[in-house]
């Protein structure tokens, strides 16, 4: 769940980014163009509307959206991003179809295809985190999220690739490579990198493989691949969503989160996940504030006086960004938002947070391994070692460094351990977002979520130029990233983040912005020479 670059929120690399020699688009196939144009960024409730109207069925959408995957993930462009597909999702189509026919609808997310990370448990699939050694996991039981979606009628129609163990497993990787999954490809330009560790979740979304996808996050890795692949991407407050059933990295810092192409797609997916989860105790928190129903706070004019926080010290990694930024911080300003330039730093706490993924990893993982129970492949993080040195894919292009380091750290009553959770969590909160928030009387804070998508390198890893996800991933705040444009072919977005428990008002700066904007393309599949 981690954008690679960020794990130990080391100094980002400086690097000139050239842009794009010799370009060729490669669209889909003919055949597949013709038969599923329409699902190209349908919405949900379009979708739900051609369903009341005959226009649409159930089985027909999931069929096409199937035909997409071989279409443009397995042919054509080869995105990668998906490790399975659902054997069964014909069938679940065919029961809720019929069901529809009855009037009986389960919820607003009736008949919709969804595809999940697949660091997320699905009982009828495996659950891999894109390791080799997972590849025959298959859980006892769907996760949380998983449930919560096919009760509200979802269909999950595929696993998505990530990068592996959700990208803490070595010192330098390639986010969107999985030892099970290979590479994925950014669909805008596809020698481009999708960033991580939701990549494939991303990608799915962006390339209309399914109409959301659920990713994860510990520190960048839903908003990340939102950036990349020019879509929205929510990371909710931790514990607005329970985390049971997903293969963990940080009980601290963990939120699995919607990735669609329109805030409002957020908002209705949003509403089915949420809620109190007694496996989960972060959900118990007495200040949790959950809604089922997010749409409420759609509004057109989102941003009219509103008060918000540049952060000037996320600037500045790249010049067209910045440009970008400034435009969207003057269509704000012309919607009747107040923009105030504000800073803050986490330089000082970076051994703090890495050492705090460290052992909460090895914790959380080897609880997982344990519930998998004793037909389990890997049973543990010394297993899991083990397994990669003798694997001859594994290791073929990057190390296991972090699993080393996470499996010689001791357990949570650590004194280092408590004493630097303690420290990040007053940094990012109290003296982070908390106290900016007060002092400045704002409603969310701005920044930039990341650079354009860099060239895949299997050799020297990801190349990261900068970005914003930390504050709000350490300090478990909500934050959402939103197209804001594009740098030639590749988007760009934009990041809102808040208080805790405050995804109501983000989604409505949020939407205020997208609608007035609509930065939003579909991608050409771009082939360079």
């Amino acid at each position: 769940m981690l954008n690679s670059s960020q794990m130990k929120l080391f100094t980002c690399s400086t690097f000139l980014f050239l842009f794009l020699a010799c370009q060729s688009p490669q669209g889909p196939t003919k055949t597949e163009s013709a038969s599923t144009a329409y699902l190209e960024e349908i919405t949900i409730t379009q979708l739900q509307k051609g369903y009341k109207e005959g226009k649409y069925t159930i089985t027909k959408v999931v069929k096409d959206y199937l035909q997409r995957i071989d279409a443009i993930d397995k042919n054509g462009p080869q995105l990668n991003s998906i490790i399975y597909v659902n054997p069964d999702a014909v069938k679940q189509a065919e029961e809720l179809e019929k069901e529809m026919a009855t009037g009986k609808i389960r919820g607003p997310m009736h008949g919709i295809p969804v595809i999940i990370k697949d660091n997320i448990d699905t009982h009828e699939m495996p659950t891999t985190a894109g390791s080799i050694a997972m590849r025959n996991s298959f859980p006892d039981q769907d996760s949380w999220v998983v449930r919560k979606l096919t009760e509200a009628g979802a269909i999950i129609i595929a696993k998505s690739n990530l990068s592996e163990w959700a990208n803490f497993r070595a010192n330098m990787s390639s986010s969107g490579w999985s030892g099970l999954g290979g590479q994925s490809k950014n669909p805008y330009v596809t020698d481009r990198n999708p960033c991580g560790s939701s990549s494939g979740s991303g990608v799915a979304v962006a390339a209309n493989l399914c109409v959301i996808a659920i990713g994860t996050e510990t520190d960048g890795s839903i908003v990340c691949p939102s950036n990349s692949n020019g879509i929205v991407g929510l990371k909710p407050t931790v514990g607005l969503i329970s985390r049971t059933g997903i293969i963990p990295i940080s009980f601290s810092q963990d939120t699995p989160g919607p990735m669609c192409r329109t805030v409002e797609d957020v908002a209705v997916s949003l509403g089915v996940m949420v809620g109190v989860d007694s496996s989960d105790s972060k959900t118990l928190n007495p200040s949790a504030i959950f809604h089922s129903d997010y749409t409420k706070f759609l509004k057109p004019d989102g941003l009219k006086g509103k008060r918000l926080g540049l952060l000037t010290n996320k600037l500045g990694f790249h010049a067209k960004v910045d440009t970008l930024m400034m435009e969207a911080v003057n269509f704000m300003k012309d919607q009747g938002a107040m923009v105030i330039e504000i800073e803050s730093h986490l330089d000082d706490i970076g051994k703090e947070s890495f050492d705090v993924l460290l052992y909460e990893f090895k914790e959380g993982v080897n609880k997982y391994f344990a519930s998998l129970g004793s037909d389990a492949p890997i049973k543990s993080l010394d297993e899991l070692i083990a397994f990669n040195n003798k694997d001859s894919v594994e290791l073929q292009y990057f190390d296991q460094h972090l699993l080393e380091m996470a499996n010689a750290k001791g357990d949570l009553q650590s004194s280092e351990y408590n004493s630097a959770l303690n420290k990040i969590q007053k940094v990012t909160r109290e003296e982070g977002i908390d106290k900016l928030m007060n002092e400045h009387q704002l409603d969310a804070i701005l920044a930039p979520t990341g650079s354009p998508a860099w060239k895949t390198d299997l050799v020297n890893g990801d190349h990261f130029m900068g970005g914003s996800s930390s504050l709000a991933a350490i300090a478990g705040y909500p934050s959402i990233a939103v197209p804001m444009g594009f740098v030639g072919e590749l988007p760009v977005g934009i990041s809102i983040m808040g208080r805790a428990w405050s995804e109501p008002l983000l989604l409505e700066i949020a939407y205020g912005y997208e609608q007035g904007t609509k930065h939003r393309k579909a991608p050409k599949y771009i082939l360079t020479d």
